[in-house]
């Protein structure tokens, strides 16, 4: 048996170009559907621990799959926010605990979530250094988000502008990283969250900025009234939070106006949820409230539909490819006729030579196989980040 596996390697080895070739269509033509299996499969058990983890969700009318993804992966989405009464109002019913989360900015790609200190302990998440959110100003980064920007506690992060061009009054705020988040293999190691007050600070909702004199600093006034100085847009402002400047930041406007861009809403039990559910289910209401679950289950069968198609391709493909190898081992034997005229004629048996040729084929499908597994193992690792590039 030595013998027949030192010759099938020596002849492999020599027609390197075919061999390549070969493990490469066979390796390709089982990746495709155990890549598919596996990603759908990693892409629904994703979807459904999050959504089983978030019981409600409250938002503005409009895409339900926006709103869930949107509160659930902190992606961007071009839906209408609500407000602050929102909040208060559900949270006047007693029947559950809101947890408001802000999403419009981002600081170096990763997406700033304003919420409170309620999120962490609602999605158990533990700080593996420094500490929680304890002033304007100041952020808490995800894992990954540590690892990708090389951050720590005491370093600061900026936020992206919206825009170049911007003219709106939102300018980019330099954060103070207070604490890191343990991995948690969710959205959140992603994510740089801050308190509501500092992302609406980021906003143009709330500025500080220098201590303006009527007397001393005129060209900075706009008009007096009474004992009151109201300043010019001149007047510059701080883009960074500290020590000595936080008692100047201030908020115009009424704070149940502020914008709120999605409600994750706890309720304290079963019925306390169905009162919820039946308080917003009317056309009246602002609102919408959405179970996540039932969002999720709806895009999985979406995707399963979807995943039909690919499945029935893929067997076309397999199949071609079978034939295709088929093909080639036929070519091979007949160009490789004297080849075994000549063994045969040296001695060698015909089930010998047979062995031989099973033996190639053996050998191109098992390397193929753990090609395979090697990248199934890959993408096991690496399935969350995969799934956000390519699905969320």
């Amino acid at each position: 048996m030595n013998g027949i596996f030192r010759l099938t390697f020596r002849y492999l080895a020599y027609n390197r170009l075919k061999t390549v070739t070969l493990i490469l269509c066979v390796s390709l033509a089982l990746l495709l559907p155990v890549l598919l299996q596996f990603g759908i499969s990693q892409f629904e058990q994703d979807l459904l621990s999050r959504a089983r983890a978030t019981p409600l969700i409250a938002g503005a009318k409009g895409s339900r799959f926006d709103l869930a993804l949107q509160t659930m992966y902190f992606n961007q989405a071009d839906r209408e926010s609500t407000n602050m009464l929102e909040v208060e109002t559900i949270q006047e019913t007693g029947y559950a605990l809101p947890v408001p989360l802000v999403l419009r900015f981002t600081a170096q790609g990763a997406p700033v979530v304003g919420t409170t200190l309620d999120y962490f302990e609602f999605r158990k998440l533990v700080m593996s250094k420094g500490a929680n959110l304890k002033r304007l100003g100041d952020c808490v980064i995800g894992a990954n988000v540590a690892e990708n920007l090389q951050l720590s506690p005491g370093d600061q992060l900026m936020s992206d502008p919206l825009n170049v061009f911007d003219l709106s009054g939102t300018y980019p705020l330099k954060m103070r990283v207070v604490g890191v988040l343990e991995k948690s293999g969710s959205a959140d190691d992603d994510a740089v969250f801050v308190d509501l007050h500092t992302e609406w600070i980021i906003s143009g909702i709330g500025h500080g900025h220098q201590k303006i004199n009527a007397a001393t600093n005129k060209d900075l006034v706009l008009k007096q009234e009474g004992s009151t100085t109201i300043a010019n847009a001149a007047v510059p402002q701080f883009n960074e939070v500290t020590e000595k400047n936080i008692t100047s930041f201030h908020f115009h406007g009424n704070a149940e106006t502020f914008p709120v861009t999605s409600i994750i809403v706890v309720p304290f039990d079963k019925k306390s949820e169905v009162l919820l559910l039946g308080m917003y289910d009317s056309d009246t209401s602002v609102l919408q409230l959405i179970r996540p679950i039932e969002i999720v289950n709806e895009l999985m069968e979406m995707v399963f539909r979807v995943k039909q198609l690919f499945d029935m391709n893929t067997f076309l493909v397999s199949v071609s490819v079978g034939l295709l190898l088929c093909l080639v081992f036929l070519l091979s034997l007949r160009l490789r006729r004297r080849e075994r005229q000549t063994m045969f004629q040296l001695g060698c048996s015909r089930s010998t030579i047979w062995k031989l040729q099973l033996t190639e084929m053996l050998f191109i499908v098992l390397v193929s196989l753990f090609i395979v597994l090697v990248l199934t193992v890959i993408c096991r690792i690496y399935a969350y980040q995969i799934i956000k590039i390519l699905f969320i």
